[in-house]
């Protein structure tokens, strides 16, 4: 790859291969039973939508304004589930909905998560307020009496909590059915009405025994028949493709990692490899030797394949974004108009290439490997028109949206999450080790460079940074007041963890003046970076300060260790001016192949869903040193809707962590510290960006 410096025009060559891919799909037939889900804004309607389907029974997302009664009038409706949601029930921006859902005439039982308990609790007559703080990740909560939800479960259960309002007070009719760690009220229930509400999510990874809950609703208290077997997804995405393309060709984006491959080979196996282009842009932001990469992978498949070199176009593209144009890459800072301008520059590119070809972009569909959780996250219509953005993803932008409308084009993996798309690929015959792959984002390791042309430092940086040091250490300035000490030490109380946290010794808190990107309450945070410096890591004690830290400073959604040394100066104000610069691109590309190499040495591709290497603007130790440091994010998931870091001696080994710190400090130039991010999902997102 060639670092781009100046406007030139994209260099493109093309390859043919022999096509190793045949078959051919079938319609697929919809059983006759069929569960609601109500989408009131959640980052995580869709993996309702998938449980619901994994569990053998038929769901359908609809906006949580929907007039029920056309629906149940079908006769073959047997429940409803209320997804969760970002606002409050409170807020003059709640979603609208049908006032029948929670009449005692509606006939079937409703289970309401998160906002849709809240909500169900608050027009039912009982009680919901804010706490002092709010209860994001994984708990435990307590289970009171036998209720068939939590039949075959033990009485205390790991899950999900991710909210601000809390039920203090049940509805007439309802009883408590489990309470958090923090005693808040986790779950209730009118037997009688078919009411249930969750506070937390079953739907996801993080509450463990999730599935068996939603089970327990759907076959026990639904009576849900699960005849409904996906036994091919392949073969209903097969007809979408061929209904959509009709006798026209298909251009695919192809990036090389498993999304964007599956999708050309579910492309080329609906209507034949001659039929498809597949087109490779190497946007100057790629992987070392990433691209030599994408043709090997892709030879399999036997499509025409045509690289392209845009990379200087990419570093000097501009966008329009809401009728203003934005500055050029090279020197764009915020995170979100990085992703349109590639996204877009995207798009222009591939025009520009069919055009090359001659063909003509009215009737060339455009195919690209856009999973559901992109989808989500960018608050797509296609998925939900409430959902809050957590990140707009390069393949969801605006241009793609009005392609979408006009119907050009074809997203065959639009209801697939991660693990759906391997299993797929394995059925196209694709190789274990391309399956495999390591997710890599579009836009590249431009997204991994937090870019900054001056220090984030608010008007509440000095008081956060006393209250994280209150919170760590148990001392702060005498600027902070006793309510504030005394309510913090009250909000550990109720989380059960004072003493824990007041045994922990050595550890300094250090509040960096950079934001990244988070998710909290389904909606997303931009809030500061946390450091947290130990002469050897406590990996129990670390965890666990990343988890109490988000709870308690709201304007915290990432918290790191610092290797090395304790750092010097617990004050940090200042940074490194980073942006999308020959060097700094330079520098992620060499600690990243540094980290991949270690990473497959250790043979941890596969039990390490994805390890995003960032570059970010902090020296640690010198001022005004124009030295900035690397963070290795390990993460583990099956969805990447929810997920965790890696613990270090239990998924991935301390040496191996030791190996890749001190090979970046070697190798890369000007790097101050490496840092392990030690956050989940929520509050932090799996990119810093």
């Amino acid at each position: 790859m060639s670092s781009p410096i100046i406007d030139t025009p994209p260099k493109s060559h093309e390859v043919r291969v022999e096509s190793n891919v045949a078959g051919s799909g079938e319609d697929h037939v919809v059983a006759n039973e069929i569960v609601l889900i109500l989408d009131a804004g959640s980052q995580y309607s869709k993996v309702i939508d998938r449980r619901v389907r994994e569990l053998c029974v038929a769901s359908e997302i609809h906006p949580f304004d929907t007039k029920l009664a056309p629906l149940l009038a079908r006769g073959n409706v047997r429940a409803i589930i209320i997804s969760g949601g970002p606002e409050s029930v409170y807020s003059a921006k709640a979603p609208a909905y049908d006032p029948f859902l929670f009449d005692p005439s509606l006939g079937v039982p409703v289970l309401g998560i998160c906002y849709g308990m809240q909500l169900m609790t608050h027009l039912l007559g009982g009680k919901v307020e804010k706490k002092d703080h709010r209860e994001d990740g994984v708990h435990n909560i307590h289970i009171k009496g036998n209720s068939e939800l939590f039949y075959g479960l033990e009485k205390s259960e790991r899950v999900l909590l991710t909210h601000g309002d809390s039920v203090t007070q049940v509805a007439p009719g309802f009883t408590e059915i489990c309470l958090s760690e923090g005693g808040v009220i986790a779950g209730v229930e009118n037997v009688a009405s078919g009411m249930y509400g969750l506070q937390f999510h079953p739907e996801v990874d993080l509450t463990e025994n999730g599935k068996s809950i939603l089970k327990n609703f759907l076959l026990r208290i639904a009576k849900c028949k699960a005849d409904y077997t996906l036994d091919d997804r392949e073969h209903q995405a097969i007809k979408y493709i061929r209904e959509t393309v009709g006798d026209g060709k298909v251009l695919v984006l192809v990036s090389g990692g498993v999304d964007s491959t599956v999708c050309a080979a579910l492309i080329a196996k609906a209507i034949g490899p001659e039929r498809v282009i597949a087109l490779h842009i190497d946007n100057g932001f790629m992987r070392h030797e990433e691209s030599a990469r994408v043709e090997q992978a892709l030879k399999v498949l036997g499509l025409r394949l045509i690289v392209v070199d845009a990379s200087q176009t990419f570093y000097n593209s501009t966008t329009t974004i809401k009728g203003v144009v934005t500055e050029q890459l090279k020197i764009t800072v915020h995170p979100e108009e990085k992703r349109k301008i590639i996204g877009d520059t995207f798009m222009k590119v591939a025009d520009d290439e069919v055009r090359k070809l001659g063909l003509n972009p009215n009737e060339v569909y455009l195919a690209q490997g856009t999973l559901r959780p992109d989808l989500i996250e960018s608050s797509s219509k296609t998925v939900s028109g409430v959902a809050d953005v957590i990140k707009t993803h390069h393949n969801d932008t605006e241009l793609v949206r009005l392609l979408r409308e006009t119907g050009r084009v074809v997203e065959p993996l639009r209801d697939y999450h991660k693990d759906e798309v391997r299993e797929l690929g394995k059925n196209l015959g694709l190789s274990e080790d391309l399956v495999w792959r390591q997710p890599f984002p579009g836009p590249g390791l431009a997204i991994r460079i937090l870019c900054s042309d001056k220090p984030y430092v608010d008007a509440q940086f000095d008081t956060t940074r006393e209250v994280l040091s209150y919170i760590v250490t148990g001392n702060a300035a005498d600027t902070l007041d006793q309510a504030t000490r005394g309510k913090i030490d009250a909000q550990l109380r109720d989380m059960s963890c004072y003493e824990k946290v007041r045994a922990i010794s050595g550890i300094t808190p250090l509040l960096l003046p950079v934001q990244t990107v988070g998710v909290q309450g389904d909606g997303r945070t931009y809030s500061y970076l946390v450091g947290l410096t130990q002469q050897t890591p406590n990996w129990t004690e670390l965890f666990q300060l990343a988890k109490i830290i988000p709870k308690l400073c709201h304007n915290v959604n990432r918290v790191v260790y610092v290797f090395g040394e304790p750092v010097a100066n617990p004050v940090i104000r200042s940074i490194t001016t980073t942006r999308l610069q020959p060097d700094t691109i330079s520098q992620l590309q060499i600690a990243d192949a540094i980290a991949n190499e270690i990473l497959q040495k250790y043979k941890l591709i596969r039990t390490l869903s994805q390890v995003p290497i960032i570059l970010f603007p902090i020296d640690f130790d010198t001022e005004n040193s124009g030295k900035r440091s690397i963070a290795i994010r390990t993460f583990i998931t099956n969805d990447f809707m929810t997920g965790v870091p890696a613990v270090p001696n239990q998924q991935i080994p301390e040496e191996c962590l030791r190996e890749m710190v001190d090979a970046i400090l070697a190798k890369t130039p000007n790097i101050s510290r490496v840092v392990f991010d030690l956050t989940s999902k929520p509050p932090g997102t799996t990119e810093w960006e």
